[in-house]
């Protein structure tokens, strides 16, 4: 890491002042509640700001509490998360919960190690959560603050790796000032507005311009050092938008793996026989129809799929749950690789005139 040329306590003040002027309005800055703070932490966890908000309102809306969540039925909980993916992430929550009401009597956890014991919790979050909620003076670092610090500072180091995270949150916690959520909400703030992950930086935006290392010497395209990803492995599949007497066909995935425990679409590997694959669900007489393909990208693996839109006139399979389309609709979470074949399904018809 490069020699620091000025002060790290020197960007204190002129970020606080940018960001009670220039802030974005968000409906979780509007509270000190620990819970909806909690809620929108882990919503905005590989999501973007403008999805959450929409979101955020009806979880809270729904479940407004700790004992709300910890007893909401799966299918609820699934229902208000589908679209935003990562869906471990709210069973993680649920889980944490029912740890509050059993651990701390229901009282939402105040400090960092606590909050840090809680399923799903992370350093970061724990931080975001003392911080914004209870006023502690721990940071809360996440890429966005990592990607401006390594700027700031022309920090050389992979900011993949923990010991990178670990260092800037031990770093920044010594000069957090008194409203220390403020500050980490500040910074975070500057990286998503104006430090940005994709694109040129929006560098004359910037309250700590001056003080930027990169800036100065002009070298903020080397920064930050971000290891490569892992290639992600491909997988294709075939899909089926089965529609039998106005209801749609859907299962169970296993409880184990991706996207676990969700409903789906059927589907099958792909490159095989669409007709045997339906004779072996005991689909005997269908109108077989190919739809556009579509493409998903997960974590770690990309989904091909090759969409069908299958009229089933006979035949019976009691593996899929058959559902109307309004039922499908307002009951049953499906994760979004499938909402968008649903969605090419219900145009067909529409245009069709079978709905």
């Amino acid at each position: 890491m490069s020699e620091v040329e000025w002060n790290l306590d020197d960007i204190v003040t002129p970020l606080l002042v940018w960001y009670r002027k220039s802030a974005r309005k968000l409906p979780w800055r509007e509270t000190k509640n620990p819970y909806a703070i909690w809620i929108s932490e882990i919503m905005l966890q590989q999501t973007r700001v403008e999805t959450v908000i929409g979101y955020y309102e009806r979880f809270l809306k729904t479940l407004p509490s700790v004992e709300a969540l910890a007893g909401a039925d799966e299918e609820v909980l699934l229902k208000l998360w589908e679209g935003l993916g990562y869906y471990s992430r709210v069973r993680n929550m649920q889980v944490a919960a029912r740890e509050i009401l059993n651990r701390f009597e229901g009282n939402f956890p105040s400090s960092y190690q606590e909050l840090l014991s809680l399923r799903g919790i992370g350093p970061y979050t724990a931080g975001a959560i003392a911080s914004i909620a209870f006023s502690l003076p721990h940071a809360a670092v996440d890429g966005n603050v990592l990607r401006v610090m390594s700027r700031l500072s022309r920090d050389g180091r992979d900011i993949m790796l923990q010991t990178t995270k670990q260092d800037w949150q031990h770093r920044l916690a010594e000069i957090l000032p008194e409203d220390s959520g403020t500050f980490n909400q500040a910074l975070m703030e500057l990286g998503a507005c104006i430090c940005v992950p994709n694109g040129a930086p929006r560098c004359m935006q910037c309250p700590l311009r001056e003080k930027c290392q990169a800036y100065r010497y002009h070298v903020i395209a080397h920064y930050p050092v971000k290891s490569q990803k892992k290639i992600r492995k491909v997988e294709n599949i075939n899909v089926f938008f089965m529609i039998k007497k106005g209801e749609v066909a859907l299962r169970k995935r296993p409880d184990r793996g991706l996207l676990s425990s969700l409903w789906e679409l059927p589907n099958s590997e792909g490159g095989n026989d669409v007709l045997e694959v339906l004779q072996a669900w005991g689909i005997t007489e269908a109108e077989i129809i190919e739809m556009k393909s579509q493409k998903h990208i997960f974590t770690h693996i990309e989904w091909r799929m090759s969409p069908y839109f299958i009229w089933v006139k006979n035949g019976e399979n009691s593996q899929f749950n058959w559902v109307s389309l309004e039922d499908m609709r307002e009951n049953y979470a499906l994760p979004t690789a499938f909402r968008k074949i649903c969605a090419e399904g219900l145009k067909y018809m529409e245009e069709t005139n079978e709905l």
